[in-house]
């Protein structure tokens, strides 16, 4: 038989035809995919099956052209089958139309042929399968989270319902497609691109994680953990991807709130990977780095490390970090160390090696470089490990606290606390710590001064009442306790204490408290009798003086008007003037030596008064008197009570009084001519008030006028004469009445001075 060629080709053609025509008639759907899975042929059926003609199925992904055809099942048996070149079964239920198919697949010459049969009648094996299957969807239909079963090109075999009610979208309109083009992924091209490099890295067999930020449909946006996770069948070949994603947006927006608020902080706040790398800065960090990065150049601060620092830093840079000569160095502890103090570099460094080796917390303090260079503030490092369940590191927590201002108010608490050991060890003040009326501490001085020892202050067993004479008056120590209690300090006073041995001691006493449970106070105690004694002396020497010095100017004051009435009687007028002059000197002399006799007699305690009843009126009209007698130049105007004010004391003093609180009106008005002197009375007490409009007294003057030997004038107004006795002498004569002394005055208007007594009781 002779072999005829275009008998052969036309036999064939007819063949195909035939083949084609039986295909054609079968009910089922036939698809004729290649090694891609690309569809070579597909017969009426399948046609009808799809909605679509074969010109639109041919050359296209089976893929992606039959969503309801798609399933991990189908997907599974087509492998197998590819695998063994042998006939692969497979039933499975369509997750897009809930029908349940059952395919055939054969391999062919061109790739397989995949024959779909609808299965509506299930024996009691398909029937368990279909249950099987059922809980299968409704586990993925109903799952919290966003779960997608992937072919190796990242192909969507089946997803669950919880991404697709994210996105507003059908699974027939992504089953079969890249899970990169849908529009949740697609839409932000940055999540895209690391979607893509996640597929490819799990394809290969890795299981890959990332975070990334997916837009489901205009306007909202959902954080993601995302999971890659590859299975391999038993050639280790991967059969497809389970793609998971956890919805950490809450989570994300709490991390973002949180970094707002460290962003916030005053503090250096940074969180490290486990191997020790810088993984966030907060801006307080960042905007520090770059001033100072701005301000130093690599040499710089390359030529402070040591030489095996310098050269391993600079092997970081060079891309040849493996053949550093240290390696327990980050590239970030280096870059950090160029704005450490040069003497704190070492430490910090091993600090932080070492921490991190141990896995310890660590706190250290040390010094970082400022604006200025050469100029360096100290900071507080704080490191602590976060650990998961299994107790592996997974963070690095720091922070680094500015406490440049504590360090320098340590530094001035140490200066402060020497000064008071300096103070303490004083052998001039005798300083005591009390709590409440117990005398707890007390330095050497203090207790030279009083006798006591350092064994009895601990046994605390010195009480303050110790101290106090029976004799003392107690008004001074309970205004000195008062004003403590009320302002934490007392004004320094006099007082005398008792010893341990029972003598008495001079002291000059001040204190402050400070408030608590109980009151404590700090005393401070100054020996006193030095001052008391030589004050003694003088007194002393004064009364004596003053004695000695008021009779023969007693005597020559008579002599003096004796002689003046005798040149009088002889016509000699002119001495007559003379003597009077005379006179008036030998009076203010005599006056003078008076106030010094009542002062050493007021410091001694020994000025006598007398008792009986005065009237007011009659003493300021005598005293009136005999003042505008002797002073010419200013004229006094006196408003009287409505009536006679009376009350019980000794009237020479009274006299006194008011006698020295005229004449100093008189002294210190120059410029003037007239001094008021006003009396008002009442039931209870009588007001005298002199005013005068001279130069004034100073404001900070005028808490010591009523001081003896004080002087309420400036060095250049030394020409107004007197000692500074006249007030102090008036403030303890109205003492002794009962009564109280005030004064106001302006600067260059004048002063007014007002004395109040009680009056006689009927």
């Amino acid at each position: 038989m002779t072999f005829n060629p275009q008998s052969s080709e036309s036999s064939m053609l007819t063949s195909r035809e035939t083949l084609l025509s039986t295909l054609e008639t079968l009910p089922d759907a036939l698809f004729v995919v290649d090694d891609a899975t690309t569809i070579v042929y597909a017969n009426a059926s399948a046609q009808t099956m799809l909605g679509t003609t074969q010109e639109a199925l041919v050359g296209n992904s089976f893929w992606c052209l039959a969503p309801h055809l798609v399933s991990t099942a189908l997907y599974q048996a087509v492998l197998k089958a590819r695998q063994t070149q042998k006939l692969t079964d497979v039933e499975y239920r369509s997750p897009v139309t809930q029908t349940w198919f059952h395919a055939q697949i054969s391999p062919t010459g061109v790739g397989l042929a995949v024959l779909f049969q609808e299965n509506t009648e299930p024996t009691q094996c398909q029937d368990a399968l279909r249950q099987s299957e059922q809980r299968y969807r409704d586990l993925l239909e109903h799952s919290a989270e966003r779960v997608a079963m992937l072919t190796p090109e990242g192909l969507i075999l089946e997803i669950s319902q919880r991404p697709l009610t994210d996105a507003q979208v059908q699974l027939e309109e992504v089953l079969g497609k890249p899970l990169t083009a849908v529009s949740w992924w697609s839409s932000v091209p940055h999540a895209q691109r690391q979607l893509g490099a996640a597929i490819e890295q799990a394809r290969q067999g890795v299981t890959v994680r990332f975070e990334a930020r997916v837009c489901p449909h205009p306007g909202r946006y959902l954080d993601l953990a995302v999971t890659l996770t590859p299975h391999c069948a038993a050639n280790q070949q991967v059969e497809y991807l389970l793609c998971t994603g956890f919805d950490i947006t809450q989570y994300k927006h709490v991390e973002e709130e949180l970094r707002t608020v460290l962003d916030t902080m005053p503090q250096f706040v940074w969180v490290r990977r486990p191997d020790g790398s810088i993984a966030y800065y907060n801006r307080r960090k960042l905007d520090y780095a770059h001033m100072m990065a701005e301000q130093c150049t690599e040499d710089e601060w390359l030529q402070h490390l040591p030489p095996a620092d310098r050269q391993c830093i600079q092997g970081m840079w060079q891309g040849m970090w493996h053949t550093a000569l240290r390696t327990d160095i980050t590239h970030d502890e280096a870059a950090s160390l160029q704005f450490v103090h040069p003497e704190d570099r070492e430490r910090v460094l091993a600090l932080q090696c070492q921490a991190f080796e141990t896995g310890e917390p660590y706190e250290f303090e040390y010094r970082l470089r400022e604006r200025q260079p050469g100029t360096y503030r100290w900071f507080l490092a704080r490191g602590v490990p976060l650990r998961n369940e299994e107790g592996q590191i997974v963070q690095w927590f720091g922070t680094c606290t500015d406490i440049q201002r504590q360090k320098q108010t340590e530094d001035a608490l140490r200066q402060s606390q020497e000064r008071v050991n300096h103070l303490m060890s004083s052998s001039v003040i005798g300083i005591f710590f009390a709590e409440g009326d117990v005398v707890v501490k007390g330095n050497n001085t203090f207790l030279r001064m009083t006798g006591y020892n350092q064994d009895e202050l601990c046994q605390r067993c010195i009480n303050w009442s110790d101290f106090t004479l029976p004799a003392s008056k107690p008004s001074l120590f309970q205004r000195a306790h008062q004003e403590l209690v009320v302002q934490q300090d007392t004004t320094p006073f006099e007082a005398e204490l008792m010893c341990k041995d029972g003598s008495r001691l001079d002291v000059l006493m001040g204190g402050v408290a400070f408030h608590g449970e109980v009151l404590q106070g700090i005393g401070f105690v100054l020996d006193n009798s030095a001052r008391k004694e030589l004050e003694q002396r003088k007194d002393h020497f004064l009364g004596m003086v003053s004695h000695e010095l008021k009779t023969p100017l007693t005597s020559l004051k008579l002599q003096t008007q004796l002689l003046r009435k005798q040149l009088g009687k002889q016509g000699i007028y002119n001495a007559d003037t003379v003597l009077s002059r005379m006179e008036a000197q030998l009076n203010m002399v005599t006056r003078l030596v008076g106030e010094l006799l009542d002062l050493s007699k007021i410091q001694a305690g020994t000025l006598e008064y007398a008792q009986e009843t005065v009237n007011l009126d009659d003493v300021l009209q005598e005293v009136v008197e005999i003042v505008q007698q002797m002073q010419t130049t200013h004229t006094i105007v006196v408003h009287r009570a409505a009536s006679p004010p009376l009350l019980v004391g000794d009237k020479d003093r009274l006299e006194q009084m008011v006698l020295n609180l005229i004449s100093n009106a008189i002294k210190y008005s120059p410029g003037a001519n007239t001094i008021e002197v006003d009396s008002k009375a009442s039931e209870e007490a009588v007001t005298l008030s002199v005013h005068d409009q001279g130069i004034g007294i100073p404001q900070e003057q005028r808490e010591k006028i009523f001081e003896r030997f004080y002087r309420a004038v400036a060095p250049h107004q030394r020409a107004f004469p007197g000692l500074g006795m006249g007030l102090y002498i008036v403030a303890e004569i109205v003492k002794y009445h009962g009564g109280s002394i005030t004064m106001e005055s302006e600067m260059g208007k004048g002063s007014t001075f007002q004395v109040t007594l009680p009056l006689k009781r009927t």
